[in-house]
């Protein structure tokens, strides 16, 4: 694992092996240095949004149908006072 430092946060890198053609592979061991770190703040980008985006996504959607709900709940007459007495009964 390697650290690097950034103006505002220190992010933590960890090492992946992925597969890959044989000819990538060789152009990238034959790449300079900093070649090889944009490609890989590239594919670390593409990974990120990937995975990162539907999650993001989906915690979007939850808290949209959640407030639906509340606002429903709240037409129909539902008050802070009759839910907290709805959870409390036993």
């Amino acid at each position: 694992m390697v650290n690097y430092e950034s103006e505002q946060t220190m992010i933590t890198k960890e090492e992946i092996i992925i597969k890959v053609p044989s000819e990538v592979a060789k152009a990238y061991h034959n790449a300079s240095e900093e070649e090889r770190q944009q490609l890989q703040l590239k594919i670390a980008a593409i990974m990120q949004s990937q995975f990162t985006i539907p999650k993001q996504e989906c915690i979007t959607r939850l808290r949209n149908i959640m407030d639906k709900a509340s606002q429903e709940a709240q037409e129909r007459g539902l008050t802070p006072e009759i839910l907290e007495s709805i959870l409390n009964d036993d």
